[in-house]
C-alpha cells in the first residue's frame, strides 16, 4: 500500500515538473515579442510627459526563479515523499485564479479632497457627548453597596466624556494625514495653494491646525483619565457622583477652550477643499494656455460648448472654464468627426446625433480647459492662479494649444508681446513631447510690426494659427488640431491603460447603445 502510494506521488511529481517545464519554454519563446511590444508602448508613452501615470506604469516580464529550478530525479523514501507531496500541494494552489479587485482604483479621477473626513462643529461634538454619556451608562442595580455602585457609574461616565471628545479628535488628525497622502498629484497642488491662500489671509496653516487638535486630545486625554480615578477612589458615593458632575462640565470647558477654535479653523478649510472639482483623468483634454487676456475664454466657447462650465477653485475668483466636445472615432487611433453638445446632454451623459453616431466606431466626450493667465517669470514669482495652470499641465493628461495675441492689446506691461513669446519659449521647454499648437488669436485686430517674425523665430519652423474668432478665420483649421491631438492623448491613455489598469479607461458607450 505504501509503494503504490509513493509511485502515485512520484508519477504527479514528474507531471508537474513537465508542465513546468514547458510553460518555461513557452514563455521563453514568446519573451521577445513581449520585450518587444513593451518597448514600442514605452514610445507610445514618451509623447506625453505626466509625472502621476508614468510612475505607476508597471509591467512583469520576468519569470519566477521557482520555473528555473530543475526538480530533483529518483529517490523513493519518505523524507522525498513528503517533499514531493508539497510541491505538489504548492503547484496546485499557486495555480488557482487569484479573485479580482473589484474595488474601483482611486486614480481613475480625482476628488480626492471630497474624500476628507467630515468634522463636526464643537457644539455637535459636545451635544453628542451628553447624549452618549446619559444614555449608555446607567448605574449597576446589581450592585448593593451605595460607594461602590456611585464609583463605577462615575468612573464609567467620565470615560464616556473623555471618549465622546477624544475620538473625533483623533478621528479628524488621523483621517486627514491618511487622505492627504492619497492625493492625486494635481489635487495635492490644489490642496497646497488653498492652504497658502488662505495662510495669506489670515495665517492659517493646515498642518499647524492638526498639530493643535492633536495637542487638545492629548491635553483631554490626560484630564478625563484623572477625572475617571478621582470618581473611581471617592470616599463616599456623594462624593463621587458631585466628582462626576464636576469633571463632566470641566471636561466641556477645556474642550472649548482648547479645541474649539481650531475645529473650526478646519471646518472652514475643509468647506474650500471640499469644494474643489474633480477631473478625469481618463479622458483625453486640450489645455488652452497664455498669458492673461489673450483671448483663451473666447477660444473655448468657439470650439466646445457654447455655455461651458467654470471650476471654481477655492484659492481664487478666476476659475477654470472647462467646455466639451463630443468626438467620434473611425477607430481605435483615428478622429472623424466632432459634434459641440448641448449642456443637457452633457449632463444627461445622452447624445442625440443618432445618424452621425451611427456611422463611427464609438463617441466619446473630450474637454476643452481654460487655464488662468501666465506671466513670464520664475515659478517662485508665480501667484495661485498661475501654479494651478502649470500643475494642470504638469500632472492631467492634456495637450496644450498656447494662444498669443500680437495685437499689442493683451494687457499691462507683464503681457507684452515680447514676453509671450518668452513665456511660450520657457513653456515649450519644460513640456517638449506634449501634443501642441500655437495659436495667434485676434487676427482681425492686426499685428504689431516685427511680431510674426519674432514669433517665428521661437517656432523655428513649427506651424500655428491665424484665428479670429470675429471673423469665422481659422477656426475650423484650429478644431481640426484640436481633434488630432486629442487622438494622441487618447492613444496614449489607452497604452497606460493596457500596462496599467489603475490608469484604465472606462468602457466607451457606443453609439447604438
Amino acid at each position: 500500500m505504501r509503494l503504490l502510494l509513493n509511485m502515485t506521488v512520484l508519477m504527479a511529481a514528474s507531471r508537474t515538473a513537465f508542465v513546468r517545464s514547458f510553460s518555461l519554454r513557452t514563455i521563453q519563446h514568446l519573451r521577445p515579442a513581449t520585450t518587444t511590444g513593451f518597448s514600442n508602448l514605452q514610445n507610445v508613452h514618451s509623447s506625453i510627459q505626466q509625472t502621476h501615470f508614468h510612475s505607476s506604469m508597471k509591467m512583469p516580464l520576468s519569470t519566477s526563479s521557482s520555473l528555473n529550478a530543475n526538480p530533483k530525479k529518483g529517490g523513493g523514501g519518505a523524507g522525498t515523499t513528503q517533499a514531493a507531496l508539497k510541491k505538489a500541494k504548492a503547484d496546485s494552489q499557486a495555480s488557482k485564479p487569484k479573485p479580482q479587485n473589484k474595488k474601483t482604483d482611486k486614480n481613475v479621477n480625482t476628488g480626492g479632497l471630497r474624500r476628507l473626513p467630515v468634522v463636526k462643529s464643537p457644539t455637535e461634538i459636545i451635544n453628542r457627548t451628553r447624549k452618549m454619556a446619559y444614555q449608555q451608562v446607567r448605574e449597576d442595580a446589581n450592585e448593593k453597596n451605595a460607594r461602590t455602585r456611585a464609583r463605577k457609574y462615575g468612573a464609567e461616565t467620565m470615560d464616556a466624556v473623555t471618549k465622546g471628545l477624544c475620538v473625533p479628535l483623533r478621528d479628524v488628525v488621523n483621517g486627514y494625514k491618511y487622505e492627504l497622502k492619497r492625493l492625486h498629484p494635481f489635487e495635492k497642488v490644489v490642496a497646497d495653494l488653498t492652504a497658502r491662500a488662505r495662510q495669506k489671509k489670515d495665517g492659517l496653516v493646515l498642518q499647524d491646525v492638526l498639530n493643535e487638535i492633536n495637542e487638545a486630545r492629548k491635553e483631554l486625554l490626560i484630564a478625563g483619565k484623572d477625572w475617571t480615578a478621582k470618581a473611581k477612589t471617592a470616599e463616599t458615593a456623594r462624593e463621587a457622583m458631585d466628582t462626576m458632575r464636576t469633571g463632566e462640565e470641566r471636561m466641556y470647558e477645556l474642550f472649548e477652550e482648547l479645541a474649539s477654535k481650531h475645529v473650526k479653523l478646519i471646518i472652514e478649510l475643509q468647506k474650500a477643499l471640499r469644494t474643489t472639482p474633480a477631473v478625469r483623468l481618463d479622458t483625453p483634454a486640450v489645455v488652452l494656455v497664455g498669458a492673461p487676456n489673450v483671448g483663451k475664454s473666447s477660444i473655448v466657447r468657439a470650439i466646445s460648448s457654447a455655455t461651458p462650465e467654470v471650476n471654481n477653485y477655492p484659492f481664487t475668483t478666476r476659475g477654470m472654464t472647462l467646455g466639451h466636445v463630443q468626438v467620434f472615432w473611425k477607430d481605435d487611433t483615428t478622429t472623424a468627426a466632432a459634434v459641440i453638445p448641448e449642456m443637457n446632454e452633457i449632463k444627461s451623459g445622452k447624445f442625440n446625433q443618432e445618424e452621425l453616431a451611427g456611422s463611427y466606431a464609438f463617441t466619446q466626450l473630450c474637454q476643452v480647459m481654460d487655464s488662468p493667465g501666465l506671466l513670464a517669470r520664475a515659478d517662485n514669482q508665480r501667484n495661485e492662479m498661475e501654479s494651478l495652470t502649470m500643475a494642470a499641465m504638469q500632472h492631467l493628461p492634456t495637450a496644450v494649444m498656447y494662444v498669443l495675441d500680437l495685437s499689442g492689446g493683451a494687457g499691462d506691461k507683464c503681457s507684452s508681446i515680447q514676453d509671450q513669446i518668452e513665456l511660450r519659449r520657457e513653456v515649450r521647454a519644460r513640456f517638449p513631447r506634449r501634443p501642441w499648437i500655437d495659436v495667434v488669436a485676434k487676427y482681425d485686430l492686426g499685428l504689431v510690426d516685427g511680431s510674426r517674425e519674432g514669433l517665428e523665430e521661437v517656432l523655428d519652423g513649427a506651424p500655428y494659427i491665424e484665428l479670429s474668432i470675429q471673423d469665422d478665420i481659422g477656426v475650423d483649421e484650429l478644431r481640426d488640431e484640436v481633434m488630432r491631438m486629442l487622438g494622441e492623448v487618447r492613444v496614449v491613455l489607452d497604452a497606460m491603460a493596457a500596462v496599467d489598469s489603475r490608469s484604465a479607461r472606462p468602457p466607451q458607450r457606443q453609439p447604438d447603445e
